[in-house]
């Protein structure tokens, strides 16, 4: 299954096909204190049309500007902005630093096929990186080469003065078992960034009620999973101590590239599940990515303990591997 993100690269590729033209303006190195991380986008249409941000205030308007003239001209521009602390606020930098923005206009200096491709490598939840000389302009695609950069979401400059842009699939965590360390777990994981969804089949647990303005899937876990689709940005946490919901759900995410798999239990219970999952033809290195008992050891009791020690969990695999 796929989850169609509409961004800068989306919005650009649809102005462009429609005739209005379309420029992406990139933030590609910052100095000081900048209120938007490298790899940042604007859009600017022909006509004036802005979506995204590249800072705030002044920059965006100046970034407008250029971008206009660059569709026109259809060359690529390297802006540089810098204040002083004192005027910081009246141009969107916060606390006074300096920003560089690529702007490339689409069709002319960013090839559409290379957007087209982008925009169907997000469409598809696939990692890609668009590395391109920031002088120039006009980059290309790569899948791989850049691990440390997708593990991390962290655009930037290589030693070489090339500018990589990550561009990841949005975070997701699935959680089997609609209880009440799951009503602790999942605005957590909102707040860090995640898409959270929530599968149980036992309706009396997975009700809008407990879990309001959540998705809720009532399916078997192995039916919700199959259905969503598991990769390598995907977190799965698995809550109902129960085998029968756990173990199917464990046989897909085992086989998926699922970034994080938890189990909640002690571990007498995490024993007796490797054992029922050995039998079941899994080699003990694959059954070694199941982090069980469930979460960092914090000493953590109540469910929104153990919810703050399955997020940590979460965060310290996703950004170091480990």
């Amino acid at each position: 299954m796929t989850e169609m993100q509409i961004g800068a690269p989306e919005l650009a590729l649809d102005w462009h096909r429609s005739g209005k033209g379309a420029a992406l303006a990139t933030v590609v190195e910052t100095w000081g204190s900048a209120p938007r991380r490298v790899g940042a986008q604007m859009v600017v249409s022909g006509d004036g049309q802005i979506e995204g941000s590249v800072s705030g205030g002044c920059v965006e308007g100046a970034v407008m500007v250029e971008a206009m003239e660059a569709i026109e001209t259809g060359k690529s521009a390297l802006l540089e902005f810098g204040v002083s602390d004192g005027d910081a606020f009246a141009v969107g930098l916060a606390c006074g630093g300096t920003i560089k923005v690529l702007v490339e206009p689409v069709g002319q200096v960013l090839p559409e096929a290379v957007l087209t491709e982008l925009v169907a490598a997000r469409a598809a939840r696939k990692a890609v990186a668009y590395v391109v000389n920031p002088r120039t302009g006009g980059g290309t695609l790569l899948y791989d080469g850049f691990e440390a950069r997708f593990r991390m979401d962290r655009s930037g400059l290589e030693e070489n003065g090339t500018f990589v842009a990550i561009h990841n699939p949005p975070l997701r965590l699935v959680v089997v078992g609609a209880v009440h360390i799951a009503q602790a777990l999942i605005p957590m994981a909102r707040l860090a960034g995640f898409d959270p969804i929530v599968v149980d089949p036992r309706s009396a647990f997975g009700s809008e009620a407990r879990f309001p303005g959540e998705t809720i899937l009532d399916d078997w876990p192995d039916e919700a999973l199959q259905h969503l689709g598991v990769d390598a940005r995907t977190a799965l946490v698995l809550l109902t101590h129960d085998p029968k919901l756990d173990d199917p759900a464990l046989h897909i995410g085992l086989r998926s590239e699922a970034f994080y798999i938890g189990a909640l239990g002690s571990s007498r219970t995490h024993a007796k599940r490797l054992e029922r999952l050995e039998s079941a033809g899994f080699a003990p290195s694959v059954l070694a990515r199941i982090h069980g008992p469930i979460g960092l050891d914090i000493g953590a009791a109540s469910p929104a303990e153990i919810a703050v020690s399955i997020m940590a969990e979460m965060l310290l695999v996703l950004r170091t591997g480990a």
